[in-house]
């Protein structure tokens, strides 16, 4: 404990050190009689983050852009509530069904893929977290991996998502079974939508 406490009274020192330093001017100019000028501070060049996207190819991230594609694809979208870094039953689902060929294929055809995710090692943009949180309270998400088939449509008004949940599902073994489950949600939907 002793030398914690000598190791982080050391640390302050420096520390406090160092900021006393920046302070002072440098006196051995001003001695010889050289003039200073004060300089502007450079702006710190800060990368911007990439974009957000999601780890599996095909998903989209932002319900904005589902949105846009369903509504010109005439697809309802598949909304796979997921915790991608940390949910075993997730990661599960993603390597027994959503990354063969088979679902890809069906997927192509029949819906829009969103990713709705809850992760505890990464940070998600806020805006994306806002959306994420917004979406389970609506839709009452209590476990992952759940997946809904959507219609979204835009309200005029206020432009406000209005969302029409057709069916869920969870955890499936294969991509047969899987798409037999949400098949009867996709048909469902477009009757409806």
């Amino acid at each position: 404990m002793k030398l914690i406490s000598t190791f982080l009274y050391a640390s302050l020192f420096l520390v406090m050190f160092s900021a006393q330093a920046c302070d002072q001017k440098d006196e051995s100019n001003q001695e010889a009689g050289a003039q200073t000028q004060p300089t502007a501070p450079t702006p710190a060049v800060v990368p911007s983050p990439p974009a957000y996207a999601s780890d599996k190819e095909g998903w989209l991230v932002d319900l904005d852009e589902a949105y846009a594609q369903s509504i010109q694809s005439g697809k309802p979208i598949l909304a796979n509530f997921t915790g991608s870094d940390w949910c075993g039953w997730c990661k599960k689902l993603d390597a027994d069904v959503f990354s063969t060929p088979k679902f890809k294929e069906w997927a192509d055809k029949n819906v829009v893929l969103l990713e709705v995710d809850f992760p505890r090692r990464k940070q998600l943009p806020e805006k994306n977290r806002q959306q994420n949180m917004a979406m389970a309270q609506s839709l009452g998400i209590k476990g992952y991996p759940t997946i809904w088939i959507l219609n979204v449509t835009r309200e005029e008004e206020n432009s406000r998502f209005k969302v029409d949940p057709i069916g869920k599902t969870g955890y499936t073994k294969t991509p047969e079974e899987f798409i037999g489950v949400v098949a009867n949600f996709v048909v469902a939907g477009r009757q409806n939508g």
